[in-house]
């Protein structure tokens, strides 16, 4: 059965910083997948970029973007889900796991986007996923799911957690 896990953490809690620990600790090409990270000026956060494993990185939200879709402050460019991210998480491209930072409601906002989790969390391929602690319908059916483990981040935990999960996923699968 292939690995499902979600890293449920705060903002801050080192979601991103983990995820990337864990791609840095596998060999190389071994995960496909995306991070975001904060876009900052003056010391202010005016957006995020997204960035693929593979070192494609664009402006995916931003203070000066229009949108639609906006979030909070923040107007979203789903063309960069579909350029950058869906690409990133088809099965068939991907070897055996996928990292995926974050499951927020920016990402989220892409319709595609969703049905490509979808498919994924079905498909015979492992996957560790960031997902924020707020409420909201499409990550709570996933933390619901049987066969998908959530694990807390924290700062207790988190400069630990990405050799555990590293050697977690270098062990070979059980099929069962």
């Amino acid at each position: 059965m292939p690995t499902r896990i979600l890293l449920e953490g705060r903002p801050g809690a080192g979601k991103t910083t983990t995820l990337r620990r864990l791609a840095a600790l596998l060999p190389t090409h071994a995960a496909t997948g995306f991070t975001t990270e904060e876009i900052r000026q003056s010391g202010a956060r005016v957006g995020f970029a997204l960035e693929t494993l593979t070192g494609r990185r664009e402006v995916l939200a931003h203070v000066d973007l229009p949108g639609p879709p906006r979030v909070g402050k923040y107007g979203v460019d789903p063309g960069v889900m579909e350029r950058l991210a869906l690409p990133s998480l088809r099965p068939a491209a991907t070897g055996r796991l996928v990292l995926i930072d974050e499951l927020g409601r920016m990402e989220l906002a892409c319709t595609p986007f969703r049905h490509a989790i979808d498919a994924l969390f079905v498909a015979e391929v492992d996957v560790v996923a960031t997902v924020h602690t707020h409420r909201d319908p499409f990550t709570d059916a996933l933390k619901r799911r049987s066969d998908i483990e959530v694990v807390q981040l924290t700062p207790a935990n988190r400069d630990v957690l990405p050799g555990e999960l590293a050697a977690r996923l270098r062990q070979p699968r059980t099929h069962g």
